[in-house]
């Protein structure tokens, strides 16, 4: 999910230096002890539509340090988004995949409209400081800036790119490693080439036919809070449930403004229930795990929501505002991100319709909404806080675009591991579960103390299943789950 980059970015983005093989791209990284292959694919942007042109498609392929024998697997990675580029995040998957350098190779592919492959722009940034009419014009602007080229970023297209590259690398069957959007980007891909799929591993899932009002991730965010309290022994998970509820009351009769510093200058900007149900569902999910001995932005939030339910707001506010201000400096052009969402996800509204038809379903949708599924948010403010979903793309055109993707086929019988960090709201325990369940041969893991991404956890437990399951190709040792301890959580009193 676009929000979920930042995270997976900053912990997995570090550019390598160019190779300094004349017949190198100037992009291609270096590995020590391992040599690279670089090189693009050209792709028509349409695939029925020559007039719309081609795009190049770039690939690094990291090859196993022992190649005196054929690599055991493949590896193709997508580091999620929508939006993120896999070259640029070599340095973390190399890592990641240490233990298997040996006699794997690595491939890394940057999606049409990313990275190398033709980066995307339509001046779509600073979503995160916009006003959700703000948004939908953004968004619609977007799409006009884009025009026809629009079409052409879609998941299934993208899946085609992979398939596109693994021929012209003569490669047979290939290992799938998709993280957040990556899961659904790689369901997409496995649905469409199943004969070319080893096994699956996702961290940090959601099914292609999500629910579009965010439902899951709105339960999620009760039982994280209900966990952390009860693991560290610093609050009452209950009570902490009572006071975002009684916040989320006071936020709907009374939002409350927010100054936060943008370059250097203050903005205006207000708390709502719809973005602290961002914040919830997106930040407070990410770097969970990663920082021992160290209160993550989610173990801080308790005790900020124990005071703002008493009525001193101010140390919430304080606390969103400074999420607020990292969410700022991301300038990246989410221009492929919003086209991949806008085209491809489930939506509560048909795009066959004008706008005003589609608010009337959005609204139809909302106001049937059972609000108990909801946790202690509202249907309407949860399902208006997301900046890669919910109306999002309400005023996307409707002519051009993809229809909102659904498998249609039989995915293959492979081996699949699914984890799950169980304090993850963004792609919850109940997202991953969905996810699994597409799979004729798939296992959930949920991992106890950490958020999105566990193989992002200080302690490597995840990281070593996750390793360990592409090795042996089943799920192995599972023990350390046990060890991971609780994340620490700021007392409320």
């Amino acid at each position: 999910m676009i929000s979920a980059l930042m995270a997976i970015t900053t912990a997995l983005s570090v550019l390598s230096s160019p190779s300094p093989a004349q017949s190198a791209p100037a992009w291609c990284p270096t590995v020590a002890g391992h040599r690279v292959e670089c090189g693009t694919e050209s792709r028509p942007l349409v695939a029925d539509k020559p007039a719309l042109g081609t795009i190049d498609v770039a690939y690094a392929l990291i090859r196993r340090k022992d190649e005196s024998k054929p690599a055991k697997n493949t590896i193709v990675v997508n580091p999620g988004g929508p939006g993120g580029g896999a070259i640029e995040s070599v340095k973390g998957y190399t890592k990641l995949t240490k233990p298997l350098a040996a006699d794997h190779d690595l491939l890394l592919i940057d999606p049409r409209g990313t990275g190398q492959s033709g980066k995307l722009t339509c001046g779509l940034t600073g979503l995160a400081l916009l006003t959700r009419p703000e948004l939908h014009r953004a968004a619609a602007r977007c799409a006009a800036t884009l025009g026809p080229r629009a079409e052409g970023y879609t998941s299934a297209a993208t899946a085609d790119d992979i398939d596109a590259v693994r021929r012209r690398l003569g490669l047979d069957q290939i290992v799938l490693y998709g993280v957040s959007y990556g899961t659904y980007l790689m369901s997409i891909y496995a649905e469409r080439h199943p004969e070319t799929v080893r096994s699956i591993l996702f961290s940090g899932a959601y099914p292609v036919g999500f629910d579009p009002l965010g439902g899951p991730s709105a339960r999620a965010i009760s039982l994280t809070l209900r966990r952390i309290c009860e693991r560290a022994a610093a609050c009452d998970g209950d009570a902490v449930v009572a006071d975002l509820r009684t916040v989320n009351a006071r936020l709907r009769a009374k939002p409350r403004p927010m100054t936060v510093t943008v370059d250097g200058k203050p903005r205006a900007l207000t708390l709502t229930e719809s973005t602290l149900a961002l914040v919830l569902t997106f930040p407070a999910s990410h770097s969970v795990g990663s920082t021992p001995g160290k209160a993550p932005l989610l173990g801080r939030l308790p005790a900020r929501l124990h005071h703002a339910a008493r009525g001193d707001f101010r140390p919430l506010v304080k606390e969103i505002g400074g999420v607020f201000e990292e969410l700022a400096t991301d300038e990246d052009d989410q221009a492929q991100a919003t086209s991949v969402v806008c085209n491809d996800y489930a939506r509560p509204w048909s795009v066959h319709t004008p706008l005003r038809e589609r608010w009337r379903q959005f609204h139809r949708s909302v106001e049937r909404a059972r609000p108990a599924e909801f946790g202690t948010f509202s249907p309407r403010a949860f399902a208006t806080s997301p900046l890669d979903g919910g109306d999002l793309c309400i005023a996307w055109p409707k002519n051009g675009t993809a229809r909102p993707y659904t498998l249609t086929g039989k995915l293959p019988d492979v081996p699949t591991l699914v984890i799950s960090g169980d304090l993850d709201s963004n792609t919850s325990d109940e997202n991953g579960r969905r996810n699994a369940a597409q799979f004729p041969r798939a296992r959930f893991l949920s991992v106890p103390n950490t958020g999105h991404i566990p193989e992002l956890g200080a302690t490597g437990c995840a990281k070593a299943i996750v390793t360990s399951f592409i090795r042996l190709e089943r799920l192995g040792d599972t023990s350390c789950l046990r060890r991971i301890p609780p994340i620490r959580v700021k007392p409320v009193r």
